[in-house]
């Protein structure tokens, strides 16, 4: 056992340092937070009535000297163990020591355990139980962190004091006060400090009381002549002697311990928050302590990805490109590079939506969907489960891309990824948006009326047509994207405005008037709540005050102003903005819905509604007319009667097969708006299939089937389907219709 506080420790041998120490809480320098006046720490010690406790801090802040002040203090008995020099052995001595005292005088033991750290999990567990019982009070003083190095049962019965560097006025103090000590100091001589010299050795000591007395010991017994001088002789320390005496600040650092990861994070935080004068300090700070550069390399790579990622893609290139010339050149002209990744990635645009990734992880450790059927592997089993059939080849498309749905079906709607606005990102945020927003309008809207579903697909029966037919424009998406601007820019939204969108089950217009209204209002009727909950999945990553109001509601109708009120907290919008509101043949819907639309509309309103009619749409007959191409012509009777068989379909029908332009202007001139509307002339390539083939001509199944089998008969309407599938085979064609936009205002 080595005793450290014996009665010799005060006298006037041994280090200056060591000298110094307190012997009363009056004596300590620094610390107040925790033995000032009327602290926890203070007047435990003042009754004696001290509990287990750790001393945690940097070196030369006073742990030990505080462990001497209770030593000095206490009626228990003291004991005291280094554990860099101790082990088992020692404790075990100790310990039965200190329960012989306890059994036989009723007296506790105070065991002082200097580096407590660097005892291992054996050694901190062989005094757990000693502590436990009382037979100990443990006081440990550790430079690391003891929630991470010191047994977790061990500081649950301690309370854990964190001493703090000492600041340059506390330094200064315990330079002056062993200056002018008696006893113990330099007191016997008149010690005079040149100009700066003191400020040298407080500066350079870094809150480290004992480098500064090592210090100012060299100093002071290295001047001039032979030690020690008279009393009464004045000694001077010039800024020379004091710079020689610490020429070097020691960094506080350890590779392993809590001053490696805290600077490391010091590092990292600063480059992230993009203070290049921070992080070459923290940098330099690790370089000179010695710091791996691979390790800081490392560090630096994975901040490329996770704090600049796609705001500048070309950071993690350039930071590897600077690991790798450091691995050419090493130091000392490796500092370049090194300084040179640092100061890329603190100037570089920041954005962490890799982080992204983590909540895909989450949702497959929550939801392991399958894949789904067109997303499978067509080489293996496309015949027996037509795996990939119904796969749409992006490059079978001019600009290589078509909305399709590539996430399983019970995350439809389910986003991972919102780009932010920071630079090579802020770029591309518009098209990544773009593109989920019009694969929901494909994926959940119902666009049969207006040309149904995306028909230009790729599946294994298709393998054998050449060059994946011909590169075709993406109509679909155009579309979309035109009929979304045209119905928008008809009215104009001004930022604070109120808009109502119905039939919002695509969400085509829901995005788009979230931005064109951000201080206003966005707010959406769609007919399921399955629609519902994948339209909020799609605005999940959108802030809390960005977030759309969409209510469930019957479609191709509207709310009562009381009922929108209590949907979306207003009874009235300033514009009702709808694609395709009647896609179903429901009774007048229209008196109802230009009824409602007049309650909703607020003074100054507007009604804008882009719809596609039955009447106006694609005709066969035309098909087999205009679009034939190599397959055989249809006898031209029976092509006039099939014209004249659909005309006659489309005037007789009633209701909604009947609609055309002027039917929706006199239903809204009728409810009181001012009304006009225009035709609008659309066409996209299409492919069609036996599957839609199916879907017309067979009877049970087809309104317009039944009506032109009966007109025709069935041999020619038989021959009308043979030449249409002799048709279709050939790749994809033309599909024209017309769409009605009306405007209306009251």
């Amino acid at each position: 056992m080595e005793d450290l506080f014996s009665a010799a420790a005060g006298a006037s041998s041994g280090p200056l340092a060591d000298r110094m120490r307190p012997r009363t809480l009056d004596d300590v320098i620094g610390q107040d937070h925790i033995v000032g006046p009327g602290r926890l720490l203070r007047r435990a010690i003042q009754a004696d009535r001290l509990s287990s406790v750790i001393f945690y801090g940097p070196p030369g802040t006073g742990k030990t000297s505080l462990a001497r002040v209770i030593a000095n203090t206490t009626k228990s008995s003291f004991e005291s163990l280094n554990a860099v020099l101790t082990g088992i052995k020692d404790i075990r001595e100790t310990i039965d020591r200190s329960d012989e005292r306890r059994r036989l005088y009723s007296k506790r033991t105070i065991l002082f355990v200097d580096e407590v750290h660097r005892w291992n999990k054996a050694q901190q567990d062989a005094l757990l139980p000693w502590v436990e019982n009382g037979t100990v009070i443990l006081i440990g003083a550790t430079t690391e962190n003891p929630f991470f190095e010191v047994n977790r049962a061990l500081v649950s019965r301690s309370r854990i004091f964190q001493l703090k560097p000492l600041s340059a006025e506390n330094l200064r103090e315990a330079a002056l006060r062993t200056a002018a000590d008696v006893e113990r100091g330099y007191g016997k001589w008149q010690v005079v400090f040149e100009e700066g010299a003191l400020e040298h050795l407080v500066e350079v000591a870094g809150g480290d009381a004992r480098s500064l007395l090592n210090a100012l010991e060299l100093a002071v017994e290295t001047s001039p002549g032979s030690w020690p001088p008279p009393e009464g002789t004045e000694i001077r320390i010039s800024l020379a002697a004091a710079e020689e005496s610490i020429q070097k600040r020691a960094v506080l650092y350890d590779r392993d311990g809590d001053y490696h990861f805290d600077t490391v994070s010091a590092f990292i935080k600063s480059v992230r928050g993009s203070d290049s004068d921070a992080a070459l300090y923290w940098l330099a700070k690790m370089v000179r302590a010695g710091e791996d550069p691979a390790f800081i390399f490392r560090r630096m790579i994975i901040l490329a990805s996770e704090d600049v990622g796609l705001a500048d893609p070309q950071a993690i290139t350039v930071v590897i490109a600077c690991a790798e010339a450091f691995e050419r050149i090493g130091f000392p002209e490796g500092n370049f590079p090194l300084a040179h990744a640092c100061l890329y990635l603190a100037t570089a645009p920041k954005s962490n939506t890799t982080m992204a990734f983590f909540d895909a992880l989450e949702t497959v450790n929550k939801e392991d969907a399958e894949v789904p059927s067109h997303l499978r592997d067509a080489s293996r089993d496309a015949e027996g489960f037509g795996h990939g059939d119904g796969y749409i080849y992006p490059h079978a498309y001019r600009d290589h891309w078509a909305a399709q749905q590539y996430l399983p079906r019970v995350l439809r709607g389910k986003t991972f990824y919102l780009p932010s606005r920071m630079g090579y990102e802020g770029k591309i945020r518009e098209e990544v948006l773009t593109k989920r927003e019009l694969q929901a309008a494909v994926i959940m809207g119902d666009n049969s009326a207006s040309g149904g579903e995306e028909y230009l697909s790729w599946s294994a029966s298709s393998k054998g047509k050449e060059g994946w037919f011909k590169r075709l424009e993406s109509g679909r998406s155009a579309l979309l994207l035109s009929d979304r601007d045209l119905i928008l820019g008809q009215c104009s939204p001004a930022r604070h405005d109120r808009i109502l969108i119905p039939a919002a089950n695509d969400g085509l217009l829901l995005w788009e008037s979230l931005r064109r209204v951000p201080e206003g209002l966005a707010a959406a009727l769609v007919d399921t709540e399955t629609a519902r909950e994948a339209l909020l999945r799609y605005a999940a990553l959108l802030d809390e005050s960005e977030q759309p109001q969409i209510a469930v509601f019957p479609s191709g109708k509207l709310p009562a102003p009381e009922e929108a009120e209590a949907l979306f907290s207003s009874p009235l919008f300033d514009h009702i903005l709808a694609r395709e509101p009647w896609k179903r043949v429901f009774p007048d819907p229209l008196a109802a819905f230009v009824e409602g639309a007049r309650k909703l509309l607020a003074p100054g309103g507007d009604l804008v509604i882009l719809q596609t009619l039955p009447r106006l749409g694609e005709r066969i007959s035309r098909i087999l007319e205009d679009e034939r191409g190599e397959a055989p012509p249809v006898p031209r009777p029976l092509l006039a009667k099939l014209r004249e068989a659909e005309q006659d379909f489309f005037t007789s029908q009633g209701g909604y097969w009947t609609w055309d332009g002027q039917t929706l202007e006199r239903a809204f001139a009728d409810g009181g708006f001012k009304a006009s509307f225009s035709a609008l002339d659309q066409k996209e390539e299409r492919l069609l299939t036996e599957r839609d083939l199916a879907a017309w001509f067979e009877k049970d199944r087809s309104t317009w089937g039944a009506f032109i089998a009966r007109t025709l008969g069935d041999r020619d309407f038989l021959t009308i389907r043979e030449h249409l599938s002799a048709r279709i085979k050939q790749g994809p064609l033309t599909w024209k219709w017309k769409s009605i936009l009306l405007r209306s205002y009251v």
